[in-house]
């Protein structure tokens, strides 16, 4: 089989040709092959008006995969769609027009859904997206908050968190279906997700959630401290969400999110740099002990995302918490990987492509 990926984010846009082949070993049927051939196309950002770009994205994109062979699918990256559970759904021109002016909030990876609906339409195959960010499968007791008219929600990284927690299952002998799994998504953003038998049941969420800060993400904040500092700030709402998001973590405690400045200065001695990290390093073994609670011990624990490329730091992580469970990590994002495996698994009769339905 062959399926287009394509995987939208702010400044550039990842694709991929995909061969997927069927898993080799019958006790894990899920276990797909998957070589992929990659490309990227850097645009300007796309968290503005996404409008201003849609036209010429297609058409950088329809250059790039031209000479590619016919693909049996064309596989998206899923944007703010509102709740909905895990899967891979089919791509109407009803979901790719609601994706892009998506009320849920503006993300690049709303034009996904348009994106591959544009390349599949005239081939004559289908188009799907794989596991959105607004994924919601939350136990009820996860939901409540201790005020009346505050709920959590579940709003993670759930394409590369679901496909490390199938791939950490694999790791130690286990089927994601059957597993307790523990993904601690350590990038730009970060979310930490206890999945049980195939459901993420809890998370912390990411962006303006909870959880251990990030490179340029706050985390989680004192609810007294954060109050005070809205009202002795009087700042726009936009501008203070903007500072928590973008002026927070490692950006705003040491004045960068730049990871190799960050070790290196560590590696010099630098206490205060020292001091920050070893604070990151306690919010996150912190929060996947409670997140390790909540499901029953987990059978694995797995680190990834962009910090995990940090290996010391991953090393004193891994020291601290593997007395709960095996811990395997993966460095990077799988996202182009979990599209094609998404659409492997529909287009390979595994699993049935989800329909979607407007959220209202």
């Amino acid at each position: 089989m062959i399926a287009y990926v394509i995987n939208p984010g702010s400044t550039s846009t990842k694709l991929a040709l995909a061969t997927i082949l069927p898993s080799s070993n019958p006790a894990t049927p899920g276990q797909l092959g998957v070589t992929l051939e990659r490309l990227e196309i850097f645009h300007p950002d796309l968290t503005g008006d996404v409008f201003d770009h849609l036209a010429m994205l297609q058409e950088q994109i329809a250059q790039a995969v031209a000479h590619w062979p016919k693909p049996d699918a064309v596989v998206g990256r899923g944007g703010l769609l509102g709740p909905m559970s895990a899967g891979t759904y089919h791509v109407s021109a009803d979901l790719a027009k609601f994706s892009v002016s998506s009320p849920f909030g503006r993300h690049a990876s709303n034009l996904g859904a348009g994106l591959a609906l544009d390349l599949a339409a005239p081939l004559g195959v289908p188009a799907y997206i794989v596991d959105p960010p607004t994924v919601d499968e939350l136990v009820p007791e996860s939901r409540i908050a201790g005020f009346p008219d505050v709920h959590r929600q579940s709003r993670f990284h759930a394409l590369n968190s679901r496909a490390v927690a199938r791939k950490a299952a694999y790791e130690v002998g286990s089927r994601f279906q059957d597993a307790v799994i523990v993904v601690a998504h350590l990038g730009g953003g970060s979310s930490i997700t206890c999945f049980k038998k195939g459901r993420a049941i809890d998370t912390t969420g990411a962006l303006l959630d909870e959880g251990p800060f990030s490179p340029q993400r706050a985390g989680t904040l004192p609810t007294g401290a954060l109050l005070e500092l809205m009202y002795e700030a009087k700042m726009p709402r936009e501008t203070l969400e903007r500072k928590l998001t973008k002026e927070g973590g490692f950006k705003g405690l040491l004045g960068t999110a730049n990871l190799k400045e960050i070790e290196a200065l560590e590696d010099s001695g630098d206490p205060k740099v020292a001091e920050v990290v070893a604070a990151f390093i306690h919010q996150v073994v912190k929060n996947i002990g409670a997140y390790s609670a909540v499901g029953g011990r987990p059978d694995v624990i797995a680190l990834t995302g962009g910090v995990a490329r940090w290996s010391s730091l991953m090393d004193r992580i891994d020291e601290r918490i593997s007395w709960i469970a095996p811990v395997v990590i993966f460095p990077g994002e799988l996202e182009l990987e979990a599209l094609a495996e998404g659409a492997g698994r529909v287009l390979l009769g595994l699993e049935e492509a989800k329909v979607w339905r407007k959220p209202y």
